[in-house]
């Protein structure tokens, strides 16, 4: 499994982060906390792409889903060293598969974990995972083992298809929501078919749904160029369906 050019790619979007970073079991995070009263013992896990916390697109989305209600914990998966937002620029050489072969999957799953074991001593008992390319893997790998219970992706990456998928069916009990695209190349047409497939018409029982969005490619949801309206929607739509998979199942 790896990355792909698409993968460290995108649009750096505007705005004011309004969280704070902290320390949850030894590991950095940015936490987006609700204005509004919300349950304390459920908390958002927001996994990120490669740019990880310091790419000011995931603290403004992580921002959006504190004002729908949810409090957003997103844990710096890659040891301090994301991927460079200057990867966005013309003529970047930045090698991803290098940068990678640092910042294995395995590496984010024991990340998290640590977060999740410090935020049980504070009295969370239930996860979201959102997994946002490289933070699908992390999602999918903790859904396996019920450490989350309930999971979106979009635009995921390093999964295997349809071995994930069919591993999904037979032992999480998380639902899973998808939110995929037209131009994805590690998350092309035909793995979105063969999700259908495996989890689609109710044979997921914990409950599945895929969202797909026209005209979007790889990194849509939180890397997409606002000013293509068929990507705002898609953005904008991943979003929406995002909430109320959280709002239905967390």
């Amino acid at each position: 499994m790896s990355l792909c050019k698409a993968c460290v790619s995108g649009v750096r979007h505007e705005g004011t982060p309004e969280g704070k970073t902290d320390k949850i079991g030894g590991i950095d995070v940015y936490i987006a906390t609700p204005t509004v009263d919300h349950p304390k013992d459920k908390v958002v896990l927001f996994l990120t792409d490669a740019f990880g916390l310091k790419l000011e697109n995931n603290l403004l989305l992580a921002d959006d889903f504190a004002r729908n209600g949810f409090k957003v914990v997103m844990p710096d998966l890659f040891d301090g060293e994301p991927a460079p937002a200057s990867a966005f620029d013309p003529g970047s050489n930045f090698d991803v598969m290098t940068w990678f072969g640092r910042h294995p999957a395995e590496r984010a799953i024991a990340i998290v974990r640590a977060v999740i074991e410090g935020l049980k001593s504070e009295g969370v008992t239930k996860f979201a995972a959102i997994g946002y390319c490289y933070g699908a893997r992390p999602s999918f790998d903790l859904a396996f083992t019920g450490e989350v219970h309930v999971v979106a992706v979009s635009h995921p990456s390093l999964l295997k298809i349809p071995d994930d998928l069919q591993k999904y069916a037979e032992v999480s009990k998380a639902p899973l929501l998808i939110n995929s695209c037209t131009v994805d190349q590690m998350f092309p047409l035909e793995a979105s078919a063969k999700a259908d497939e495996i989890l689609g018409g109710g044979k997921f029982a914990p409950g599945y749904e895929r969202t797909y969005w026209e005209g979007c490619t790889h990194g849509f949801a939180v890397r997409g160029d606002l000013s293509d309206p068929m990507v705002k929607a898609g953005k904008e739509g991943a979003f929406k369906a995002t909430v109320e998979w959280l709002i239905k199942y967390l």
